[in-house]
């Protein structure tokens, strides 16, 4: 029992680092001040963005380092990467030191790898502690990196609502902080052990009061934030944040009661039982049997979609050929850049989650240009809390999956759809509503698409190659993050150029009004619409892929 406590802390450690550690999702309430100290101009914002997000083409680094040195050595290393990266620009904007702008890119590029390596720390510390629960331990720690913005706007109000550099000293420091106390429980961890099918249905019952415990914990950042404009009440709000995190710590003393409950207590309800399981115990093994055999049901099928396809004409040739026909085949990286469907999964990626982290990015410029600077906090709080949401969502298959199955690329197709949506209304309105709305619309969109991935990849190109296969996924975003980002600074500067509303801050320009950003919001919309469609012709190429799994599935859980 106390290795069983000893994973439970350790996955309590790991939401504890995603939580404190998610330091690019603050950048827009700080942007508008760096933007003036430094006196540049919105490309040259958009490029130290960019930087922090290049840190992701670098995360092969973290995993390298846990090939030859212990994982709390390289946790902090992130700790320490993060505190010299931000530390500096914490100087920088509060004008103690001046460095050119060439240096300062060169910080926000080692604080983007601070991040990256964290990730890659907890993702590590929940593949080792939960291979049984794998989906459902990166899921909830995945998504506590979303309330990120959220806590460090309640720990900055909490100490000085007016100073916006409070954002870049936390992000030095609170990393660091975080990681001493998630210290302890990483150095204890447990061995591996196998598990019963009691245990495992134990563990599934805790995953759903955690997953209670998380939601509690993002609707009261949600609802509550907005009154902590002053110290005091921040400072309140920020304690009771702190409970709800902490509240967790009370798990190793569940699984003991219920132990000594299940053994001690005799009753006609019991607290285990048997078929309450979040996971099939036969997944693992219904993977090699997929990969290994090929199943007469399985041609039959596959001719049967070629004679439908046959007469559906064009469309149905594109849809059928080269698709996968099994999940969980190890694909090496080239074979994986073969695959039209890895293809369509890199541009449904591109479309959708990265197009919403540049639109976090630029949150504090298009809230300043809308007239509402005193709203940026706020803002940026609704596009992280509802982030969380979304990464929260990505579990829903998972939790849904004997009631309702829906294939997950059809779930990320499904999580794509507010995106465009939300564009076209920014674009159509610029009311304060609208900018709400619509920020809490990309933000779900955009958590669910990051969470969901990491399964995603998996079960498309194999577990084993994830890692690797999942990295190259995600060189999109520094991609994204200077496509996007630029055109959006390209039309900002354009309008501040021809624009008589705007308004000279020291060195720095500033766009004031709707035109700022609204050919910026059709653009990105179009190209959101653009990620829907490659989402749903994936979800059509998978479909089969995933239908024949579940039907084994099924038959080697009834056999």
């Amino acid at each position: 029992m106390a290795g069983q406590s000893r994973k439970w802390m350790i996955l309590i450690a790991t939401t504890w680092i995603q939580a404190f550690t998610g330091t690019n999702f603050d950048f827009s309430s700080y942007s508008s001040t760096m933007k003036t100290v430094l006196g540049i101009s919105q490309v040259q914002l958009n490029y130290l963005s960019v930087a922090s997000d290049m840190g992701k083409a670098f995360g092969w680094c973290s995993g390298v380092s846990l090939m030859y040195l212990p994982l709390p050595v390289v946790m902090f290393m992130a700790a320490f990467l993060g505190l010299f990266g931000y530390g500096l620009q914490w100087l920088v904007i509060k004008q103690s030191i001046t460095l050119p702008y060439f240096l300062v890119f060169l910080l926000c590029l080692v604080a983007g790898c601070s991040i990256c390596w964290f990730n890659t720390v907890c993702f590590v510390l929940c593949i080792r502690n939960f291979p049984f629960n794998r989906a459902h331990a990166l899921s909830l720690t995945i998504s506590f990196n979303g309330v990120s913005a959220a806590l460090y706007t309640l720990i900055a109000n909490a100490i000085n609502p007016d100073d916006d550099t409070l954002y870049l000293f936390l992000n030095a420091f609170v990393p660091l902080l975080a990681s001493s106390f998630a210290l302890i429980p990483i150095l204890r961890q447990p061995p591996l052990q196998l598990l019963s099918t009691d245990a495992i249905s134990r563990d599934s019952f805790i995953f759903i009061i955690l997953n209670v415990l998380a939601v509690l914990t993002g609707l009261y950042l949600l609802l509550l934030n907005s009154l902590s404009s002053e110290a005091l009440r921040a400072r309140i709000l920020l304690v009771g944040a702190l409970i709800l995190l902490l509240l967790p710590l009370c798990l190793p003393g569940i699984v003991c009661g219920r132990k000594w409950a299940r053994n001690t207590i005799h009753t006609s309800f019991p607290l285990d039982g048997s078929t309450f399981s979040l996971v099939d115990h036969d997944d693992l093994q219904l993977h090699k049997e997929l990969i290994g055999s090929d199943y007469d049901d399985n041609l039959s099928v596959d001719d049967s979609l070629c004679a439908e396809t046959n007469k559906e004409g064009f469309f149905g040739k594109i849809i059928e050929k080269g698709r996968l026909t099994t999940l969980g085949e190890e694909h090496s990286a080239r074979l994986l850049v073969r695959r039209w469907d890895f293809w369509l999964y890199f541009l449904a990626y591109f479309c959708g989650g990265t197009i919403g982290l540049v639109y976090s990015n630029n949150l504090g410029q298009i809230a300043q240009s809308l007239g509402y600077y005193s709203q940026i906090s706020t803002v940026v709080t609704l596009y992280s809390s509802f982030s969380f949401f979304g990464r929260l969502l990505s579990a829903a298959p998972d939790f849904l999956r004997d009631k309702v199955y829906f294939a997950r690329t059809g779930w990320l197709a499904v999580a794509a759809v507010p995106t465009p949506i939300a564009f076209f209304l920014l674009a159509a309105s610029g009311s304060k509503a609208a900018l709400h709305v619509s920020t809490a619309m990309i933000g779900l969109s955009s958590g669910f698409i990051f969470s969901a991935a990491v399964s995603i990849t998996s079960e498309l190109f194999g577990p084993n190659s994830a890692s690797v296969n999942h990295n190259i996924l995600i060189t999109n975003i520094p991609i994204g993050s200077l496509l996007y980002g630029l055109l959006a600074a390209l039309v900002y500067d354009s309008n501040v150029k021809s624009s008589t509303l705007k308004i000279t801050l020291e060195e720095a320009m500033v766009c004031m009004g709707r035109d700022c950003y609204l050919q910026t919001f059709v653009f990105w919309g179009c190209i959101s619409l653009l990620g829907l469609i490659s989402s749903f012709l994936l979800f059509l190429r998978t479909r089969p892929a995933y239908d024949q799994f579940e039907r084994n599935r099924s038959r080697a859980q009834f056999s």
